[in-house]
């Protein structure tokens, strides 16, 4: 995909033409407010049909997709298998260098390296964050509660074996989708798979296979920022403030996102960056502490909660009843949801952590890595810890009917928070709604890049109008046909991405093995050390 020519623009005509973008967005915003609200003031059964009829068009689009796109082998939806060995692949192809490389990405992350000069948009710590606000979020609270549910407390095994593979398959793409990116007239750049493949692949003679592959890439990655990193966030974030909120209507919710999200995505990835760059941080230590706290106050019983996580893991017939498939369930359910939290393998993470500012690849890729490490080996532990802890995955039924009551994600780890105090629930609910926030944000630039890819930037603001309206759409509809809908999209996009990665996995050997060369011999200085031997004439002259 080429660019036409043109002029820069200026930062005049930039101002203008977001604030254009924003005018546009808030009035469809307000629009969307104006029906809603008309429709849900009428009586309660209007309301109902309004609500019922999105449900059942969206629930009817997600069985027909589902029926066709994805098949079992052996037990093993066929997605989870490609994740799977991607994962195994590139950790043993490559050293297992998430270990080797692991103190490096952390001196880059702290910024010993960043160089203002280099081409780029954003710093590495920026590109991380951002990369983080789109998979530290609800797959953390919600999707692991899910996990356990489904599969028993078991596929928390599964699930941080999986992130750690995942680590390696997070530098792969990462470090090509700054390869082979693009820096358009503008100054801005673009990159990620659907760049990866079609430049790529052109260089090895697969240019027709490397275009396609990138178009159905970008289409997926269109419908994966709608639904999985959208519709998902806004209906968890709608259910839990329902759930703790008495009166609170979830609509309302969906609304409040819609608005912040219009404003937030008209500044593009610098803003996204910045807004990114404060929240994450903030919401992580919060939720981490908060979690903490709930460990600390069951800490005689967390050895005895680790040994259930470890042999559920393999006998999970000794939960009550059993778990209906055995351990194949169990490890599904584990890899599904670590896929879905960290997103290693989709590609998503390669479209923002190609705006760094690096001459680099293999250094961007390397600070990828934590991401999983971060996403899934620590955070999502901490949530399937305090829930195996509390006991709030077991099954609870009416006292009254003798029926099981059912508990959707995001409300069970609510309701383990809730096991230490009452106010804790609203904590996490507000830490809910911002995870779903930053997690919105930061995948309307992904989806972004994917649009532009196909359509060009003329066209961007049908994209976001789009995007805005499916915020709110996501807090109205069942949360089954969303995390069906959501698994479906961001899973689908790994099929073209890792074609990609497995293609061009001995050029990201050569390029690894190069860089970790140049690190031991010391040819490879920190900025500091590069502003010292530019201070220095006869240390220059050396």
């Amino acid at each position: 995909m080429t660019y036409p020519k043109k002029q820069p623009i200026s930062p005049m005509q930039l101002k203008r033409q977001r604030r254009g973008e924003l005018a546009a967005l808030l009035l469809a915003t307000l629009l969307l407010l104006f029906f809603p609200v008309r429709v849900l003031a009428q009586d309660t059964e209007t309301s109902e049909g309004f609500l019922n009829a999105i449900d059942s068009v969206f629930s009817a689009i997600v069985a027909v997709l589902f029926k066709f796109l994805f098949y079992d082998i052996g037990g093993f939806p066929l997605i989870v298998l490609w994740l799977i060995v991607a994962g195994i692949f590139f950790t043993l192809r490559l050293g297992f260098i998430n270990l080797r490389a692991f103190k490096h990405a952390i001196d880059v992350v702290r910024g010993r390296y960043d160089d203002p000069e280099e081409e780029g948009q954003v710093s590495h710590f920026q590109a991380l964050a951002t990369a983080l606000s789109g998979t530290v979020g609800l797959g953390n609270i919600a999707g692991v509660a899910v996990a356990i549910q489904v599969g028993g407390p078991g596929a928390m095994f599964w699930l941080t074996l999986a992130g750690f593979l995942g680590m390696t398959t997070k530098l792969v793409e990462c470090t090509l989708g700054l390869k082979y990116r693009i820096e358009r007239p503008d100054g801005t750049v673009a990159g990620g798979p659907a760049y990866t493949l079609s430049r790529g692949l052109r260089n090895m003679g697969f240019g027709p296979l490397g275009k396609g592959l990138g178009i159905i890439f970008s289409v997926l990655a269109i419908f994966g920022s709608m639904g999985g990193a959208n519709m998902f966030q806004s209906n968890q974030a709608a259910i839990a403030f329902v759930g703790t909120f008495p009166g609170m209507q979830g609509w309302i919710v969906g609304l409040v996102l819609a608005v912040l999200t219009a404003i937030v995505i008209i500044g593009g990835i610098e803003r996204i960056a910045s807004t990114t760059g404060l929240l994450v941080p903030a919401m992580a230590a919060v939720y981490i502490l908060g979690c903490l706290w709930i460990v600390v106050v069951n800490l005689p019983q967390v050895p005895a909660a680790i040994a259930t996580i470890i042999s559920q893991a393999f006998v999970p017939e000794a939960l009550e009843g059993g778990i209906e498939g055995g351990i194949i369930v169990v490890i599904v359910q584990g890899v599904r949801r670590s896929a879905f939290s960290n997103e290693a393998g989709i590609g998503s993470a390669a479209i923002a952590h190609s705006a760094a500012r690096t001459d680099e690849p293999v250094r961007e890729g390397i600070v990828a890595l934590l991401e999983p490490f971060i996403d899934t080996i620590i955070i999502c532990n901490m949530t399937g810890i305090m829930i195996v802890l509390t006991g709030v995955y077991q099954k609870v039924f009416d006292p009254v009917t003798g029926e099981e009551i059912e508990i959707e994600g995001s409300q069970m780890t609510l309701n383990a928070f809730g096991t230490v105090s009452d106010w804790f629930p609203i904590v996490l609910t507000i830490a809910i709604f911002l995870f779903a926030f930053s997690t919105i944000i930061s995948w309307s630039y992904y989806g972004e890049i994917s649009w532009q890819y196909l359509f060009g930037q003329r066209t961007i603001i049908i994209y976001k109008l789009i995007f805005v309206a499916c915020v709110f759409i996501g807090a109205v509809v069942t949360p089954g046909a969303v995390i069906d809908f959501s698994d479906l999209t961001l899973l689908m996009m790994a099929l073209p991405n890792l074609i990609g990665a497995y293609f061009l996995s001995n050029e990201v050997a050569a390029d690894i093995k190069d860089y970790m060369e140049r690190l031991r011999s010391g040819q490879m200085p920190t900025y500091a050390e590069k502003l010292a031997t530019l201070e220095d004439p006869h240390q220059a002259g050396n």
